[in-house]
């Protein structure tokens, strides 16, 4: 893992053990950032990021860190195998990190998180909460801490967490855990449900984490990528509720029975699974007619699965049916 010297500005590389205590950034890519050519060419200062990285060094210097860790110039981006290796393994990078200090630079450092007046038109509305890869960096680390356009200090994510949950819907008990396949993969999808990314194929890639796996780079694939992603969430878990999106897929598309996007997951944060169905499946479960749920298999157009999914908010068992008309696994 290559890491900065906060107080010199110099790159090394540890390995396993050796990795020592350190900070991470999470941000927005602006204009000229400060990248890993640029700091072993000497060519850091020239940049209009700098600035960002000095403030950032300069902090966890202060809070007692002699090593962080930042995307743009920690990875050598010439390399497609460096830059595939730190894709998939950026959401523990985040988790083992000592802190992860979010740059706001769209937010007044000054404002009072507890006052109604100043949260909803700064915090509110910083773009950091619409990007598709500061999903994970919000989620993975043990100790988040917000600070301003000028380095102060908004508070940390425990001390935030009902203005966090207020604007991103995200279950707080998943900050920080070591594991999230506790939380059903449609709830977890929903967490992405309104964030862009730049390229297309990394609204899959930056959810690797968030759901534990791993799969090969291929920039240039378009919404494949998610399929791709869709598809390896099947081969390892039995949780149906990646089928209980919040809109039907085209059915038009030949791969219809998967989602496009994370966007179809659009309000599914509620949505809790029932078991894998060798569990329950024996179980009569009643709607309002006394018909029952519980109804799987296989014709010769395909795989028929109907499957409850439990909505506690208003306390109904949606029917969540999928037709898989082409089975390609």
């Amino acid at each position: 893992m290559r890491l900065l010297n906060t107080e010199t500005l110099f790159l090394s590389e540890f390995y396993g053990a050796e990795i020592p205590p350190y900070a991470i950034l999470s941000h927005r890519w602006g204009r000229e950032e400060v990248t890993f050519a640029d700091l072993t060419n000497g060519l850091a200062s020239t940049r209009r990021g700098y600035a960002k990285l000095k403030g950032f060094c300069d902090l966890a210097a202060a809070d007692g860190f002699e090593y962080c860790w930042i995307d743009t110039c920690c990875i050598d981006k010439s390399s497609s195998a460096e830059l595939s290796e730190a894709i998939n393994s950026m959401f523990a990078r985040y988790q083992n990190s000592e802190v992860c200090i979010v740059f706001l630079e769209d937010v007044d450092s000054t404002l009072d998180p507890q006052s109604p007046a100043t949260v909803p038109n700064s915090l509110r509305s910083s773009a950091w909460w619409a990007r598709g890869w500061t999903l994970q960096e919000l989620i993975a680390p043990l100790c988040v801490s917000f600070h301003g356009s000028d380095w102060g200090c908004i508070g940390t994510r425990t001390a935030l967490q009902p203005v966090i949950h207020d604007i991103t819907d995200i279950d707080p008990r998943c900050f920080g855990a070591s594991d999230l396949s506790g939380f059903p993969v449609a709830q977890r999808m929903s967490w992405a449900a309104k964030r862009q990314t730049t390229r297309i194929e990394d609204e899959a890639y930056c959810l690797m984490g968030i759901f534990g796996i791993n799969i090969p780079l291929l920039y240039g694939e378009g919404k494949h990528a998610f399929r791709r992603l869709q598809e390896e969430i099947i081969r390892r878990s039995t949780d149906d509720s990646i089928f209980a999106t919040a809109r039907s897929p085209n059915p038009t598309d030949n791969d219809w029975v998967l989602a496009p996007s994370p966007e179809y997951f659009v309000g599914m944060g509620h949505v809790r699974s029932l078991p894998p169905w060798r569990d329950w499946s024996y179980l009569l479960i009643h709607t309002s007619n006394e018909k029952s749920l519980v109804d799987h298999g296989a014709t010769v157009t395909g795989l028929g699965i109907s499957r409850p999914v439990l909505h506690p908010t208003n306390l109904s068992i949606l029917d969540a049916i999928s037709r898989i008309s082409r089975l390609r696994y």
